[in-house]
């Protein structure tokens, strides 16, 4: 009997009306740069999986694997949030009169 193997091509997706058209590991609409940051936070992927039910560990090596062939503008995506973030919180703070 034939062995059914999993296709790996489909298990990023991204779609325009999703996450702004980031890369997302299908079916949960979580974006891969979520794994990303987590992984280089230094969690481990068996460690990611297990924080993120019912996310299976395939699924996170398909992110990283999909990530470190488009490492550039994965990280380039991460880091401009991560300024717009301190941007928003540098325009927001309340000044406190003396």
């Amino acid at each position: 009997m034939p062995v059914a193997f999993a296709e790996i091509g489909g298990l990023i997706t991204r779609d325009p009306a999703l996450r702004g058209g980031r890369p997302v590991l299908a079916g949960t609409g979580i974006c891969v740069r979520t794994i990303v940051i987590e992984y280089n936070r230094g969690l481990s992927p068996e460690e990611i999986a297990a924080d993120r039910p019912p996310l299976s560990l395939a699924q996170i090596y398909a992110g990283l694997a999909f990530y470190h062939a488009n490492k550039q503008e994965i990280d380039a995506d991460i880091a401009a949030e991560e300024r717009a973030y301190e941007a928003g919180i540098r325009t927001s703070q309340l000044r406190i009169r003396p």
